[in-house]
């Protein structure tokens, strides 16, 4: 067995003495693991880092076994090493995707997406909103995707306010009435993709609602990942003046 794919580089852990065991998220063939033999050494080590755009080649006796994989570095994304709150967006977009997807199944738009992500994160300064498109994105691929489209009670497109924290859709606040404290809110202009700098905490803590769901299927795993959380604690600070 073998393929050739791109792929990002999630997470890597020790492998023996001199190996690692990579993951990526390849266009083609999803989050993928596989074993590079010589991985730790001096010379690879600080090519493999997360983040990191390759070109993977992936070689196995059988399809369901780990398998081997050689790499050949295509961008490192260091640059995010000296910016706090950049290198704390690409550890959460790491996180959520090794912990969100299941292996080996097809994601070519969230692919692209991370991509696209991860070179925002490098040139541009309000990568923040890029990135809870990319989380509504996820959410979407993962089958929990809000509708903000109308009102689930009236079908009314205007006066969107709350959002059903089980099925994700909008309501209006004439149609929320004495049920508005059980909904979440909906920050303004989420529905319309404009969200404001000022309301984008608001709107990630609504997307982490609907994540801790989509995580909460697998029992085995954490509600959210910790450099979720840190990224978020950095967004308010930074909102608030800090």
């Amino acid at each position: 067995m073998e393929w050739r794919d791109e792929g990002v580089l999630l997470v890597t852990r020790p492998h023996g003495e001199h190996a690692l065991i990579i993951e990526v998220l390849t266009r083609s063939h999803g989050r993928h693991a596989g074993v590079v033999p010589g991985g730790a050494s001096r010379r690879m080590a600080p090519l493999l880092q997360p983040g990191t755009d390759l070109v993977v080649t992936w070689r196995a006796r059988l399809d369901d076994h780990l398998g081997t994989c050689t790499v050949e570095p295509r961008r490192s994304r260091a640059g995010l090493l000296s910016d706090r709150l950049a290198l704390a967006g690409l550890a959460s977009a790491c996180a959520l995707l090794h912990l969100a997807l299941p292996e080996r199944d097809p994601h070519p738009a969230l692919h692209a997406a991370t991509v696209t992500l991860l070179d925002a994160m490098e040139t541009l300064p309000d990568w923040p909103a890029i990135y809870l498109r990319w989380e509504l994105g996820l959410l979407d691929e993962l089958g929990f995707g809000l509708d903000l489209t109308s009102c689930a009670v009236t079908g009314a497109t205007e006066g969107l306010a709350f959002v059903s924290p089980r099925t994700g859709r909008a309501v209006t606040a004439a149609a929320a009435g004495t049920w508005s404290d059980r909904l979440l809110p909906l920050p303004p202009g989420l529905a319309t993709g404009a969200v404001s700098a000022a309301d984008l905490p608001q709107a990630l803590a609504l997307t982490g609602h609907f994540l801790a769901r989509a995580l909460a299927r697998d029992t085995s795993k954490p509600p959210l990942p910790e450099a979720r959380t840190r990224l978020l604690a950095l967004i308010e600070r930074r909102t608030a003046g800090g």
